[in-house]
């Protein structure tokens, strides 16, 4: 047993064994998931989910069945990797928004190009789309192709479709594999079989000459390709970038108001991309960039796109259009890179490659669909020939078969002439019957011949319908026989497409410039800012201010004059510091409400408590004194504040310690610390060393046990100023000068 172990013991060099097994696997997915076939454009579970309704008769002419019946057919028989991923390729094939050509017929919540999904697969219900079947699923019965065991080798499945039109370019196709991906964009219908005719006709014809047919792609959304003459070069390349625009249209208003209402959408933008792009469009608003936008709706409907913006009077139309394309996602890109499986191996493709390996294949099931008709008809030739001759002689087969023992010695007299074991009424029929040689099949015919088949009226049928076999055979002969010939079929079949299916064009394709935003320039200006105790904050203009500069003060807790294009910055007990943009809050009149604070900035009201706030203008070349709850103080020059980011840790704080004095100083200053149990210290700015914002400071007082400091004041040179202490007002100026880092005096 021990050896018999060892002997299934394979050495060999890690590497490699990683190397191939992850090749296989990548391999795997790129053929049998994840890329479409060149042949018929279609990923694997998509092959098998049409294929799998074909089988169940679930066609466009008949009832819709379930979808989870549908779905558990096709993972039982045919792609055993799970419901959900079959669900959602049939839900796609079913999405008009999605697809040019939409391959399934479904019926019930598909989902919505909104981004809504579809209902469960217990819900809905679905049906093969007449086009699936007639250009899809027609003559599997004629061996257009081939046929594989499935993967637990009980059924058989088509290794493709016999797809009579370029499905690859008509749906397009997306796919991500090991290391490579696929996106082709849909095509119109009737420009994609107007350039297969041009190729059959003229093989060698160049990728430029092909556009002459198909235009660029052709999305089910609309939309505006912007750059056409990039087209040809993503085309022959197959890999590219096509950008695409929206289409807007101007309605006019009542007032002399417009408003833009955007009809089409870039292709990209289908699903969750639209309520995006409303969120785009708000930040347009909150952050500036315009003024003019009063309301956007989405009024979109099972009618098409409808997604309306209100204007003010007077609003810069073409200034909110080139906004609209350059800011949001009304203008996009679509990545094009042409991947699909070509005899088994992944092919990047250029226009002229996909077509070519389309048109190859028609000539292919087409070769192989006539011979199969040609073998049939043959088969009925012989058979009727047998029975027209058969019938000119009737009463000797007659006689035969009266003489005859048993089926064989009757058949054997009339495929060989053997007559030795069949009883005839005279010499002469006898010897009549030496000279007969029927075929095997004709004789079975024969034999199997009903007698009203001998019916004068039905002899006339049996003559007409051999005539029109022979007629048949002639021409799929001719059909076989002529390349030419062969390809004035597949035209005629799709001239019928196109007559069908055929419809215009829904993206227009131009060249449009780069767009470019000129920012509108902001008149400079002086402005003061108020903030009232509830929070609430806005900008009034000097003038103003003047004119109500006693209200102003006895109603706002921070008033501040600044540049309305400058930065305040607002300095809390956290120890953060949070700037917020002059322009950001309203400018409006005194009596005008305001906004929150916590609106506009990333300062929280309910958890953070202001200590000080400025114009940013006002730190730079300045000194900020900062000093905590611990009794921990500093010095930080004001430009290590001027910074871009909306929130900034201002200082270091000790664990629970809290920021209790943010001030702007110029180094006269003194410094007062009070505590709880009534010592004051005071003592000159000077001794105060300058730190970084990241350090915590120096001690500045000496705080007893069970004592907490409870304000820490700064006192400008020459200037006055008390604080109550248990009634008692106590001057500030007058306390003698100590030294940083001692206990002060009680007071």
């Amino acid at each position: 047993m021990k050896k018999q172990i060892e002997e299934q013991i394979i050495r060999t060099e890690y590497s490699e064994v990683m190397q191939k097994s992850f090749i296989d696997y990548a391999m795997s997915v790129i053929v049998d998931r994840a890329l479409p076939d060149a042949r018929d454009g279609l990923k694997p579970v998509q092959r098998r989910t049409l294929y799998s309704m074909y089988e169940l008769g679930v066609k466009y002419d008949k009832p819709y069945r379930k979808s989870a019946r549908i779905v558990g057919d096709t993972m039982g028989k045919y792609h055993p990797h799970g419901d959900s991923s079959i669900y959602e390729a049939m839900v796609v094939m079913a999405q008009g928004f999605k697809k040019g050509l939409p391959l399934v017929d479904g019926h019930g919540n598909f989902g919505s190009i909104e981004g809504d999904g579809a209902a469960a697969m217990r819900y809905t219900e679905a049906r093969l789309a007449k086009v699936t079947q007639m250009a899809f699923l027609s003559d599997l019965d004629k061996d257009m192709v081939d046929f594989k065991p499935n993967f637990d080798g009980m059924e058989k499945e088509p290794v493709v479709l016999p797809v009579r039109v370029p499905n690859l370019l008509l749906n397009g196709a997306e796919g991500i594999a090991v290391g490579m991906t696929t996106s082709i964009p849909p095509h119109n219908v009737t420009e994609v079989l107007e350039a297969v005719k041009a190729y059959i006709k003229n093989p060698d014809i160049e990728v430029a000459e092909l556009m002459q047919y198909i235009k660029g792609p052709d999305f089910p959304t609309g939309g505006i390709v912007v750059n056409e003459d990039e087209l040809l070069e993503i085309y022959t390349t197959g890999v590219g970038k096509i950008k695409i625009r929206g289409k807007i249209e101007e309605e006019e208003l009542k007032g002399g108001k417009k408003q833009l209402v955007i009809t089409e959408i870039p292709y990209p933008m289908i699903g969750l991309n639209i309520g995006k792009f409303l969120n785009d469009v708000y930040a347009l608003v909150e952050n500036k960039k315009t003024n003019d936008i009063v309301d956007i709706s989405n009024q979109s409907s099972k009618e098409g796109i409808r997604i309306v913006i209100e204007l003010k009077k007077g609003a810069d139309v073409e200034y909110i259009k080139n906004l609209l394309y350059k800011k949001t996602r009304l203008e996009d890109t679509f990545g094009v890179n042409m991947v699909a499986v070509v005899d088994g191996r992944p092919e990047t493709m250029s226009l002229a490659d996909i077509i070519r390996h389309h048109v190859n294949f028609q000539y292919e099931i087409n070769t192989r669909k006539y011979k199969t008709l040609l073998d049939k008809e043959l088969d009925k030739k012989e058979i009727q020939e047998g029975l027209i001759k058969a019938c000119d002689v009737i009463d000797l087969i007659i006689e035969i078969l009266r003489g005859s023992k048993n089926v064989n010695d009757a058949k054997a007299c009339l495929t060989k002439g053997d007559t030795s074991n069949v009883k005839f009424k005279s010499k002469e029929s006898e010897m009549k019957a030496a000279f007969l040689a029927f075929t095997e099949r004709q004789a079975t015919a024969i034999l199997d011949m009903r007698l009203v088949k001998l019916i004068g009226l039905e002899m006339e049928a049996l003559i007409k319908e051999h005539e029109e076999t022979l007629k048949n055979i002639a021409e799929y002969e001719r059909i076989l026989g002529s390349r030419l010939y062969m390809a004035k079929v597949i035209m005629k079949e799709i001239d019928g497409f196109i007559k069908e299916y055929g419809r215009e064009r829904r993206t227009l394709i131009e060249n449009a410039e780069e767009i470019v935003i000129e920012e509108k320039k902001i008149e400079e200006q002086e402005v003061v800012f108020l903030m009232d105790r509830f929070g609430y904050c806005k900008t009034i203009d000097l003038a103003t201010y003047e004119r109500n500069q006693e209200a102003v003060h006895e109603e706002n807790k921070v008033v501040i004059h600044c540049m309305n294009t400058g930065r305040l910055s607002i300095f809390t007990d956290t120890g953060n510091l949070h700037m917020v943009k002059v322009l950001d809050v309203p400018f409006g009149r005194f009596r005008d409400k305001g906004t929150p604070i916590d609106n506009i900035s990333n300062y929280t009201s309910a958890k953070e408590e202001m200590i000080l706030v400025e114009s940013k203008l006002d730190l730079s070349g300045k000194d900020v004194f900062m000093a905590s709850s611990d009794g921990m103080c500093k010095i930080v020059e004001g430009d290590e504040f001027d910074v871009a980011k909306k929130t900034t840790a201002a200082t270091k704080l000790n664990a629970k310690a809290k920021l209790m004095n943010v001030t702007i100083v110029d180094g006269t200053e003194s410094i007062i610390i009070e505590t709880d149990k009534g010592y004051f210290l005071r003592f000159p700015i000077s001794e105060i060393p300058k730190k970084k914002k990241t350090a915590v400071g120096v001690r500045g007082i000496k705080v007893g046990k069970d004592d907490k400091i409870v304000g820490i004041h700064v006192l400008k040179e020459g200037e006055e100023r008390s604080v109550s202490r248990k009634g008692t007002e106590i001057a500030l100026h007058r306390i003698h000068l100590a030294h940083r880092d001692s206990k002060g005096t009680k007071k």
